[in-house]
């Protein structure tokens, strides 16, 4: 197996491959505004640098989100884009999983804990895990200060939890998602026979954009008539 996993859900723009044995190279820029433009170039880098080509990858995972449309979209037209191209499967792979199993791999954590990644608005996208490969809650959005009580005691791992330190007491790292930690979640769930998700957003909430109140559509007048 030599799979190819990325992730374009959060302001981390990451990309690894791994050959089942381990990670042959990865690459992570962190820019919330140009997920389209370095993606494509992360992918070329990182197969550069493992010594592969496109012809080589035999599996896609791509992080599904939760997160924003745009970013979530520039990731998994890419994965989807790719898979039909090269007739390799994609896998789906929660975002939020991936950011806790890095905190496993890490050693960041150890029991229960939340992850939580920056949803605007106030608010967060956030799960809960029992340990970093069993998710017990979520994936939710909801404003960082209402979801405080019933996540007290817990750490918190990702820059949602940073943002919010007065909802979030015991914040540790890692504060982005590693896409070389989204490729060793894949390959274990994959060579265990374990399933992964279908390659579609988790949005989580309605879009931004929205009919503005009071529109009224405008039907052209048809023609007068001819004398």
């Amino acid at each position: 197996m030599l799979l190819l996993a990325f992730d374009t859900a959060t302001p981390a723009v990451t990309v690894a491959l791994h050959d089942e044995s381990g990670v042959l190279a990865g690459s992570t820029r962190v820019d919330a505004r140009r997920q389209g433009e370095l993606l494509a170039p992360g992918i070329v880098d990182v197969l550069r640098a493992a010594g592969r080509t496109r012809g080589h990858i035999t599996d896609i995972a791509v992080g599904v989100g939760p997160g924003p449309y745009t970013g979530l979209r520039v990731g998994i037209v890419t994965a989807l884009a790719m898979g039909d191209a090269l007739g390799v499967p994609v896998h789906g792979v929660c975002s939020l999983d991936a950011l806790a199993y890095a905190a496993g791999r890490d050693g960041t954590v150890t029991g229960p804990f939340t992850a939580a990644t920056d949803a605007r608005r106030k608010e967060v996208y956030w799960a809960r895990y029992d340990d970093a490969r069993t998710r017990v809650e979520g994936p939710a959005v909801d404003h960082a200060a209402e979801i405080a009580d019933a996540l007290r005691g817990l750490p918190a791992v990702g820059a949602g939890a940073a943002l919010y330190p007065e909802s979030f007491a015991d914040v540790r790292g890692p504060e982005h998602l590693d896409a070389a930690a989204l490729a060793a979640f894949a390959v274990e769930r994959l060579t265990a026979g374990l399933p992964l998700l279908p390659a579609e957003p988790l949005y989580l909430r309605r879009p931004d954009a929205k009919v503005p109140a009071g529109y009224k559509a405008v039907t052209p007048e048809p023609p007068a008539p001819r004398p």
